[in-house]
């Protein structure tokens, strides 16, 4: 399958847009994994602790390849604190605890996934990175429907033609138009559903943010988003995205250390279909493309919002219900 071109293909510097892709799955361990990775692209392993790696020197950039738990590799603070001393005694707690994470990510190998974070890739080039999807299929790698127990996802990480607030506005609401469609067109696994990694939009926002007159600024935007979304787990991630534009935003979700900053929109839908021949990253991205198709046309933009609110939005009688509530609870 061939990627399909974005209707803005090119980033704010005029660079071919890259997209970072994530993949969880079950079945090979992150050695293996890494090998693997190796053998494709090139490059070097490199051993971080007993399960964390990364695969340096390719084409791309870095792959990270790990058992996707916090527990099963040395926590960093720990490390750092430890390691500040020069103690015989506290040299073996440091390795006491290594050697106790190891152990635990020896015993969760095959519960809980590994997951390989690959380096942004140019969106033309997203055909070459499947060969990745194609080489797992073949070494075993489980996705989500080979359990119930599965609930993977692959996440795309596509960057953004524009850091303009009116633009970032555009997909949003694009977005909220397309959501249903996409979960329909990928299927959206049950334990994916159950599980809070990829949850919908509240209806309140998206009647918010499609309204003709909400034109906000940046900070603004964030502050909405923030309000009605306090979560990392929602389908279109705006943290990371919103850690970059902001990074001194007095919100303690921005400051997380899993929020990793970055021009990107972080797409965390897609189930990791590893059994379905011929699928992988370009799958994902053509699906994707239906909302950059729609933040594109503000004409059948505003159209389809005007469609969605009025199937949606309350009733006057209702809306002011709705607020005469609020300002109670805020007295």
């Amino acid at each position: 399958m061939t990627p399909q071109p974005p209707p803005e293909p090119r980033n704010a510097d005029g660079e071919m847009r890259r997209v970072g892709v994530e993949i969880e799955f079950a079945g090979l361990p992150p050695r293996e994994t890494a090998e693997l990775v190796r053998e494709l692209f090139g490059g070097e392993v490199e051993v971080l602790s007993p399960h964390r790696l990364k695969v340096s020197g390719t084409r791309w950039g870095e792959f990270g390849i790990e058992l996707d738990t916090q527990y099963a590799h040395p926590d960093q603070t720990v490390v750092d604190a430890e390691a500040a001393g020069d103690s015989e005694w506290e040299r073996m707690r440091l390795d006491f605890h290594a050697r106790t994470r190891e152990l635990i990510g020896d015993v969760v190998t095959g519960l809980v996934p590994t997951e390989i974070v690959c380096p942004p890739v140019p969106w033309d080039e997203l055909e070459e990175l499947d060969a990745l999807f194609e080489a797992l299929r073949t070494h075993g790698a489980k996705g989500t429907d080979a359990s119930l127990l599965y609930g993977f996802g692959l996440h795309l990480n596509p960057e953004v033609p524009s850091l303009e607030v009116e633009h970032l506005l555009a997909y949003l609401r694009a977005y909220m138009l397309t959501a249903a469609w996409l979960r329909e067109q990928i299927h959206v696994d049950i334990t994916r559903e159950v599980l809070p990694h990829a949850n919908p939009f509240p209806r309140a926002y998206a009647l918010k943010i499609l309204d003709p007159d909400y034109a906000p600024d940046l900070e603004t935007l964030i502050a909405d988003y923030l309000e009605d979304n306090p979560t990392r787990n929602r389908e279109l991630d705006m943290l990371p995205l919103f850690a970059h534009l902001a990074p001194d935003f007095p919100h303690e979700l921005l400051q997380n250390r899993l929020v990793k900053p970055r021009p990107t929109f972080h797409y965390r839908l897609p189930n990791a279909q590893l059994s379905e021949p011929g699928w992988g990253a370009v799958t994902e991205w053509n699906r994707w493309l239906e909302v950059e198709r729609l933040a594109a046309t503000p004409e059948t933009l505003a159209e389809r919002g005007a469609q969605f609110l009025a199937r949606h939005r309350p009733s006057a009688p209702r809306r002011w219900l709705i607020r005469l509530r609020r300002w109670v609870t805020r007295q």
